[in-house]
């Protein structure tokens, strides 16, 4: 949930540094420091953004060719500068930062303290700093054998990086249950939580396995081994990202340009696994898979957030098109309530950065009960994609902006092909139907693209709500998850109290909240329910609450009764998900800029959540 970046090589550590605490900031965070070594090893931090660190710092002496960075989010101690990142042993000797959550650190630190440690911070990143060095200490070994019997001591989740004064030719960098990347330049190395510090100066990195750690050295050699203290034979994989993907090429906000490139990322999610004209999808893990999956007594879709919803969406496509029992699951709720699971099931597991904690202990406990697990996520090597037993990447390319946008988009688009071809695959869609859903599908990009040139319309219609403080989203079939994805998306961004709802729900509760302060959006696309939705909007306004109603280009009934009208290009009703989120996006974002809100860092939030 946190920003880790380390450098050793012949540059100055503390521009690199800096440079890739920046390109982590939309990880979300709430503090920020660097540790350089150079004879001394100086320790600058505050509480706040990179900014502030940089304003604190000013013009103290910051030379070094090594040094390490982070920004930390909230765990164990509230946001200020004591509690922030890196933490420095009791003696001075060793800095460590740290992402993830030592479980066990109360046990840990009362025996320290037995031992006469005193703690100057409420974290428990402190106190894996210490029992590092009091293992070194009481046993005599060197950092790399102190740092594995620390870490087999611990239980928890973990990426760090540790260094040590007096030793300026050395890093150690472990993981376990949270991502890390280790940068290989000529003679020079970079680490970091993901590669966007990195891409900058080189192509060539190493992603950590669990419970896996590094001894990097100045000389231009590193080692893998493993925390049984086996030797590993590192992979070294190039990257695929640029470094234009990172920047925000022209537009005020990455959430924007990321809202913009869907058009893109939908049309690269889609590429070269279906074809219109030749009535085909091929999903590789489903091809790989298909007998299992077809055979499965039921799918399981485990994910959280923005992938919940579009899990939810996969539900009403899978059951309507393939005729499959789904039940779609939090990730975070699976595997404390003793869920049902067996070999006869597969779990679809989802998640934009394939690293979110919850999801991967879901795909934990369902692999020890024999399920199938597909994976779908957009980062090329991350956890998820390597537990998976099959998967599809999404290819939406970098998603910086902490709402996300277009990753919703991308796997809303690869579940769809998922339901398709396995609805193919049983013979429950006509293969005539099965085309029209296809050519139809290869147009929406362009309809995406068409969608956009709302933008200035709906910058209109929120500067009339942008001092609400309550929205209501409502939607019927596929357009219900869209309604949750869309109030999500507002109270992330906007910190405005939204709700989403099924529409036909809202005569059982939520009917008592609307009043002339009220503004519903209402998604009015689906032709199978089309009078029914009508009656929804006629609910409202008899109770004089404000509609925003999303329609298809040409409607004339809604556009009669709503107070503000969309009008999307008209789609087949189980791809008009794929139109219908990009206004709710627009109104989001509009709102919360309105607002004077920080769209890409939202308060409280984080890009990855890599922690329970």
């Amino acid at each position: 949930m946190c920003g880790i970046v380390a450098y050793i090589g012949t540059r100055e550590a503390y521009p690199i540094l800096i440079k890739g605490l920046q390109r982590l900031e939309y990880r979300g965070y709430d503090s920020a420091g660097v540790a350089l070594l150079n004879g001394d090893l100086n320790v600058y931090k505050k509480a706040g953004k990179v900014v502030d660190l940089e304003a604190y710092v000013g013009a103290q002496d910051t030379h070094a060719t090594m040094g390490i960075g982070h920004t930390r989010w909230a765990t164990h101690g509230v946001p200020n500068d004591c509690n922030a990142h890196p933490h420095l042993s009791y003696s001075g000797n060793l800095a460590l930062i740290h992402n993830g959550i030592i479980e066990n650190y109360e046990s840990l630190k009362t025996e320290l303290q037995r031992r006469g440690y005193l703690f100057q911070s409420d974290t428990d990143t402190e106190v894996l700093v210490n029992l590092i060095e009091e293992i070194k200490k009481q046993e005599g070994v060197e950092l790399e054998d102190a740092v594995r019997i620390a870490l087999n001591e611990v239980v928890g989740a973990y990426a760090i990086v540790v260094m040590e004064k007096g030793k300026e030719d050395k890093l150690i960098a472990a993981r376990k249950g949270s991502p890390l990347v280790i940068g290989i330049g000529e003679n020079e190395f970079f680490v970091a939580s993901d590669a966007s510090p990195i891409i900058e100066f080189t192509k060539n990195v190493v992603y950590l396995e669990d419970q896996e750690y590094a001894v990097i050295n100045r000389d231009g050699h590193f080692t893998l081994k493993t925390l049984g203290n086996v030797e590993t034979t590192p992979s070294i994989q190039k990257l695929e990202m640029n470094l234009e993907a990172i920047e925000k090429g022209g537009f005020d906000h990455f959430m924007l340009k990321e809202i913009y490139e869907q058009p893109r990322a939908v049309a690269d999610a889609l590429r070269g696994r279906m074809s219109a004209s030749g009535g085909w999808i091929k999903l590789g893990g489903v091809v790989e898979y298909e007998k299992r999956i077809l055979n499965a007594d039921r799918l399981l879709i485990a994910a959280c957030g923005t992938s919940w919803h579009s899990g939810l969406l996969a539900e009403y496509l899978i059951e309507d098109v393939a005729r499959m029992s789904v039940e779609v699951e939090y990730a975070s709720e699976f595997r404390y309530r003793n869920p049902v699971v067996d070999h006869e099931d597969v779990m679809i597991a989802i998640s934009q950065s394939g690293e979110t904690a919850d999801t991967l202990a879901a795909i934990e406990l369902a692999k020890e009960r024999g399920a199938l697990i597909y994976g779908i996520c957009n980062v090329i090597g991350s956890s998820i994609a390597r537990v998976s037993h099959a998967g599809s990447y999404t290819h939406a390319g970098p998603e910086i902006g902490v709402a996300s946008t277009k990753a919703f988009s991308t796997q809303v688009a690869i579940l769809t092909l998922m339901a398709l071809q396995i609805g193919e695959a049983k013979g429950t869609i006509p293969t005539s139907r099965l085309r029209e859903i296809l050519f139809e599908l290869e147009n929406i990009p362009a309809k995406i693209e068409e969608t956009l040139k709302l933008n200035d319309q709906i910058l209109e219609i929120a500067k009339t709500y942008k001092d609400a403080t309550n929205f209501l989203y409502l939607g019927r079939g596929v357009n219900f998850p869209v309604a949750l994805e869309g109030a999500l998306k507002l109270k992330e961004i906007s910190y405005i109290h939204a709700e989403g709802y099924p529409a036909a729900e809202m005569k059982h509760g939520p009917i008592a909240l609307i009043d002339e302060n009220m503004p519903v959006v209402i998604l009015a696309t689906n032709r199978s329910a089309y009078e029914k939705i009508v009656s929804n909007v006629q609910e409202v306004k008899a109770r004089k609450g404000k509609v925003i109603a999303i329609v298809n280009k040409g409607d004339r009934q809604i556009k009669g009764l709503a107070d503000h009208v969309i009008e999307v290009p008209e789609t087949e009703d189980i791809l008009a998900p794929l139109v219908t989120i990009v206004p709710l996006q627009l109104l989001s974002y509009h709102i919360a800029i309105l607002r004077g809100c920080n769209v890409d860092q939202p308060r409280n939030l984080a890009k990855s959540v890599t922690v329970e």
